[in-house]
This record gives C-alpha cells, sequence and structure tokens, in this order.
C-alpha cells in the first residue's frame, strides 16, 4: 500500500519527495511530515495563483511546467511565493507537462515509474483502412517519420538569464541515463554557474563547454520554450543524434601511489589506449594507460567489462572519478 511506502521512505529520510498527484500530498503531509514535498512539473504549473494554493498544501517547491518561457519564469520566481525549479538539460517529453501514457498502452511500462519505453522516438506510417499491412510514408524522408520525437533541452547558453531570473534549482533530465553522461552534463552546468557567480562582469561561454555536451549523445539541441522561439519547438523529423553512448570506461573506486587506480571497468580498456577522466570543477583530463593488472596482480593486456582492475596512469586522479575512452 502507499501508505506503507510512504512510511518506509520517511525512514531513509531523503531531502524530499516529488509528487503530483493532491492526494499524495495529503499522505504525504499526515505520515512524513518531516520530508519537504516537491511538485513535479506534471502538476503542470504556470502562475503565481497556483504556487499560493500548492503552498497552503503544504509544498516548499514547484517544478515550473516546461511549457513557460524565461520570462514567465522569472515573473512566478520573483514573487518568492515558494522555491522554483527548472528543468535546464536533457531529454524532452512530447506530452504536455510529460503527461504520457504512450508507453504503458504500447509496452506496458509506466512513465511515470521511471519505466519508459519511448515511443515518441519510434518510427510511426499511416494505414489506411482498406490496405492492411501497407505502411504509408507521412513525409518524403528516406529515414522515414519520426513525429513525436522531440530534440533535447540545452541551455547552457543563457546561465545569465537562469540565474537572474530568480529560480531556487536548476534541473537536469537524468532519469535512465549513464553515470557518464551524467558526470559530464552536471560537471559542465556547475562549472559554467561558478564562472558566473564568481564574477558576472567578466562571464563568457566557453567553448570547452559546448564540446563537452557535444561528447555525450543528443538529439540535437534546443532552448525548447525558453526564448519563445517556435523553430526550438520543432520535433526531431530526420531522427538526427550526435555525441556518443559507449565512451564510458569506468569508475576509480580508489586511488593508490605511481597513478595507480582500482577502476571498476563497464566496456574494454587495452594497454596504451588514451582516456579522459572528468573529475570535479575541472576540464577533463588526459591519460594513458601505462599497465593493466587483474585482482591476483597479474600484467594483462586488456581490463573486460563487469570487472575490477588496476589502471595505472600517467597522471593521479581520486575516487568516484569517471574515465572516459577518446
Amino acid at each position: 500500500p502507499l501508505e506503507d511506502y510512504l512510511k518506509e521512505i520517511g525512514d531513509l529520510a531523503p531531502d524530499a519527495v516529488i509528487v503530483s498527484d493532491p492526494g499524495v500530498i495529503s499522505l504525504c503531509r499526515s505520515l512524513i511530515p518531516h520530508i519537504d514535498i516537491h511538485l513535479s512539473t506534471q502538476a503542470n504549473t504556470t502562475n503565481f495563483t497556483a504556487l499560493e494554493f500548492w503552498k497552503e498544501n503544504g509544498v516548499k517547491r514547484v517544478n515550473l511546467a516546461r511549457e513557460l518561457s524565461l520570462k514567465e519564469i522569472q515573473e512566478i520566481s520573483v514573487m518568492n511565493i515558494l522555491q522554483t525549479e527548472v528543468f535546464i538539460h536533457g531529454a524532452m517529453c512530447v506530452s504536455y507537462s510529460g503527461r504520457c501514457l504512450l508507453s504503458s498502452f504500447l509496452s506496458l511500462r509506466d512513465s511515470n515509474r521511471g519505466l519508459c519505453s519511448h515511443p515518441c522516438r519510434w518510427r510511426y506510417a499511416v494505414v489506411e483502412e482498406q490496405r492492411p499491412g501497407e505502411f504509408m510514408p507521412i513525409m518524403e524522408d528516406t529515414r522515414g517519420t519520426y513525429l513525436f520525437n522531440s530534440r533535447d533541452l540545452c541551455m547552457i547558453d543563457h546561465i545569465p538569464e537562469l540565474v537572474d531570473a530568480g529560480i531556487s534549482s536548476l534541473k537536469i533530465e537524468g532519469r535512465m541515463k549513464g553515470v557518464n553522461y551524467l558526470a559530464t552534463v552536471v560537471k559542465t552546468y556547475r562549472l559554467a554557474i561558478d564562472s558566473y557567480c564568481r564574477n558576472p562582469e567578466a562571464y563568457t561561454v566557453d567553448p570547452k563547454w559546448h564540446s563537452e555536451l557535444n561528447l555525450i549523445f543528443n538529439r540535437t539541441y534546443s532552448t525548447g520554450f525558453y526564448l519563445s522561439n517556435p523553430d526550438d519547438g520543432i520535433c526531431n523529423w530526420q531522427n538526427l543524434k550526435t555525441g556518443q553512448i559507449h565512451s564510458f570506461i569506468g569508475k576509480i573506486i580508489s586511488a593508490g601511489p605511481d597513478g595507480a587506480h582500482q577502476v571498476e571497468i563497464r566496456n574494454k580498456l587495452s594497454l596504451n589506449d588514451t582516456v579522459e577522466v572528468i573529475t570535479p570543477g575541472e576540464s577533463a583530463v588526459a591519460s594513458r594507460v601505462l599497465k593493466i593488472f587483474n585482482t591476483k596482480g597479474d600484467p594483462i593486456d586488456h581490463a573486460q567489462p563487469n570487472t575490477v582492475a588496476e589502471i595505472v596512469l600517467n597522471t593521479s586522479f581520486s575516487p568516484n572519478d569517471i574515465l572516459r575512452k577518446i
């Protein structure tokens, strides 16, 4: 039952729970009053009057509707009714405020429980009633038709506007994403935000930030509804994809002397490979694989996925740093 689940959550003591249903909010207030309630973007909050309503019902932070422009977000945030949060990077759901049931109906995977099978990314065609089995393309394109296929959101060029808008929290879409993706995106935005807050007058967009975000898999970037630009709302009809999916090598578990690191290997790594290491607060650092040892201490030429290996690099790094192959 939901009541038992909420009590378990309360025992775990998270910073907050994200909820969209008023009934669940009522239960949260009753059963776990010590846990903050954050309102999901699926509640489609688009005005400050709605924020006043949710404040009266115990909500501490509101993830504003994705359909709002930056100007509208600022107008709401400066009212200082509740903490506000907005998405700034990642995949965008084609449905209004993420209220999609396609995955549940077509593949029995509930997108609202983190199991979306992304039917919006599938290839579609038209079938005429009298011609069953004859699929006709909707557009003249050899790649097919991806009429629900949204582009990805990217606001790296607009950090000053986001910070100055009075938004409490900037959110990165990371559900069902890998560690390499998350490490790259979070670190890049952290660098940009810190750079602006440290010296707003001298702030410029570092080309390295674009390079980092273009390295990871994306469906071409847009600014969504933020700038009220109709072209940024156009779907990715051609199903264009850039960046890499399988460049993630592993995570450093521990670091020893002379560049030795124990690493959880996720993809094959070979002797003399060049890797980049993602470390907090700094640009990615390139390093060469000088030696590889298995768990018995024997030298090997290759480290295979789902193993632990000792990797000797020509630079020392820290636990939890991420390795990716160039």
